[in-house]
């Protein structure tokens, strides 16, 4: 059995080696169904899929929740999108199919836009190197890069493994995390897998 010293040093070892984050691949936002589907949810899923080969075991997905306080601007926020006001049980929240096998973590479940915290800290690291992807681009995959920045993050925006409410909102979304650098940087999937 390994050393604690040991067990530490492979734990640090594996954090060095970089994270893939996967932000909110969830059926709510999948569904051209649903009203926060992305029409670019397919194709961000397949880039998604080949960056989590080349991350292994160093992978994360997120998911939100609607369990944040009602009695707070959440409120407010359900009221606008009563579609979105059901249990966290329902499958609306689960994650997509092609979701399910990425991670051997549990997901990081949160009722909050940015997934960035002590949460996702206590898995990948501080100052951790990231590669963020996901859903959406313009909301949680903006609100997680941001605080991961301010954390001191060493973070990778995988341009096409993010999935937009629109094209337009998407490139503003980047356009805006690319104003970041050197604690985000921007990348295509095939420029974060020849760079591994």
């Amino acid at each position: 059995m390994p050393s604690p010293v040991v067990e530490r040093a492979q734990r640090d070892e594996t954090r060095d080696a970089g994270w893939l984050v996967v932000i909110d691949p969830q059926n709510i936002f999948a569904s051209p169904d649903s009203e926060w589907g992305s029409p670019f949810f397919d194709s961000a899923m397949t880039n998604i899929a080949a960056l989590a080969e080349s991350f292994g075991e160093n992978v994360l997905v997120t998911r939100w929740m609607p369990t944040a306080d009602r009695s707070t601007s959440w409120g407010e926020y359900f009221a606008a999108w009563p579609f979105a006001d059901r249990p966290a049980s329902d499958p609306l929240y689960d994650l997509v199919p092609a979701a399910r096998g990425l991670s051997p973590h549990p997901t990081l479940d949160l009722p909050t836009f940015g997934k960035w915290g002590d949460e996702i800290e206590a898995v990948v690291g501080r100052s951790a190197r990231v590669v963020l992807t996901g859903v959406s681009t313009d909301c949680c995959v903006l609100s997680t890069a941001l605080p991961g920045a301010d954390a001191g993050a060493h973070l990778t925006v995988a341009t096409d493994a993010c999935a937009g409410s629109t094209a337009e909102n998407h490139a503003a979304a980047l356009h805006v995390m690319g104003l970041y650098p050197p604690q985000i940087t921007l990348a295509t999937t095939a420029e974060v897998l020849a760079a591994r």
